[in-house]
């Protein structure tokens, strides 16, 4: 569950009497107000995490003491704005609409999603006819997009591809909190695509390097966000259907709460 500055209800009391459990001075009002909202950024910046004031898996994590070692760091995120030489406020809003949120279906599972086309593509490429796998599995073998199970169910799918061909198995996914293409791996400057998904496995901090590279291997990607031009960067991101999800929106609203969250604690 995601709760945000203003949402109502007892999920919100819950979350409260929670901190206030845990030595927080936090009023049960039901309502997650400004300074509900400071308490949990608090409570992300002693542990290490994205200081956005948003409550959600990862901040639970922390309120309820669990480990949280894999989990997106600020540190992080300081470290790609640094790299990308763009403002801190620009890489937390686009961490935040253009993320999954989790990086990890489980312990050391990044997030998948299998493309059944992509690998079609990948065994071509490697001279490897698809259309007798085709015939016998059309759930992860075929010329058209589709075929999707979902959450760990990826990995189902992804392991039937591994038996036909491993590396254009990973190849043909999307991993992590960004979902970058296996296929990427040496545009990105893996030795290969086995070092790639490695490097996926060990944190969402890792991933979102991963994500860092994506964007300075591609000069217009980076100039729009170096601009803040988010309908640009929503473009070439998520395609020409960017605005049925109002992606621009929601990274110009994004950055600006980011913006004023720094100023006024500054």
């Amino acid at each position: 569950m995601i709760i945000r500055l203003g949402d109502i209800g007892a999920h919100v009391g819950d979350l409260q009497r929670r901190l206030y459990m845990i030595g927080h001075k936090v009023e049960q009002t039901n309502v997650y107000d400004q300074s509900t909202r400071a308490v949990v950024r608090r409570v992300q910046a002693r542990a290490g995490l994205v200081v956005d004031g948003i409550y959600g898996p990862k901040t639970e994590a922390a309120v309820k003491g669990q480990e949280t070692g894999r989990l997106l760091r600020q540190s992080a995120l300081v470290e790609a704005a640094d790299q990308l030489d763009v403002d801190l406020a620009s890489v937390m809003a686009v961490n935040e609409v253009e993320s999954r949120g989790q990086g990890f279906v489980r312990d050391n599972l990044p997030v998948i999603l299998f493309e059944r086309h992509i690998f079609w593509r990948q065994l071509v490429a490697r001279k490897i006819d698809p259309r007798p796998f085709a015939q016998k599995y059309p759930g992860v073998v075929s010329q058209a997009r589709g075929g999707y199970a979902g959450g760990i169910s990826e990995y189902t799918r992804m392991g039937v591809a591994k038996s036909i061909c491993a590396p254009a198995a990973f190849e043909s996914c999307s991993w992590g909190l960004f979902q970058i293409m296996g296929f990427h791996w040496e545009s990105l400057g893996f030795e290969s695509v086995e070092s790639f998904v490695d490097f996926q496995r060990e944190s969402e901090d890792n991933q979102l390097r991963t994500f860092v590279r994506f964007i300075l291997q591609d000069k217009e990607l980076h100039r729009a966000l170096k601009q803040k031009k988010w309908s640009t960067f929503a473009r070439l991101y998520n395609g020409p259907a960017y605005d049925e999800n109002l992606y621009d929106v929601k990274l110009a609203r994004a950055y600006k709460r980011h913006i004023d969250d720094m100023t006024e604690a500054s």
